[in-house]
């Protein structure tokens, strides 16, 4: 709604929806995985990244950082009412 709102000003309104990012909450919970299967620390973050995302990997800040910037600029002038899945496949599951 706000998107189509704002449609004829400079403000767009999109959406970055990441998948797993490595904070220090989800490597918590890949220590206690660890612990729990008797896993090295790589064996437990695969594990626990593999449930969710296809692509075996964590979303870094970096790559969210770098989406926002490209929507914040001219190349983004005409991108409204968009929700970016920056989530490695989840959403294609």
């Amino acid at each position: 709604m706000v998107a189509l709102e704002t449609a004829t000003t400079g403000v767009t309104c999109n959406a970055i929806c990441p998948g797993w990012v490595l904070t220090p909450l989800v490597q918590k919970q890949i220590d206690a995985r660890a612990a729990r299967d008797d896993l090295d620390n790589d064996a437990a973050r695969r594990s626990l990244v593999g449930e969710k995302q296809p692509s075996m990997d964590f979303v870094t800040t970096e790559q969210l950082g770098a989406m926002a910037v490209f929507l914040c600029s001219p190349a983004g002038d005409q991108i409204r009412g968009v929700a970016y899945n920056m989530d490695g496949g989840w959403a294609a599951q």
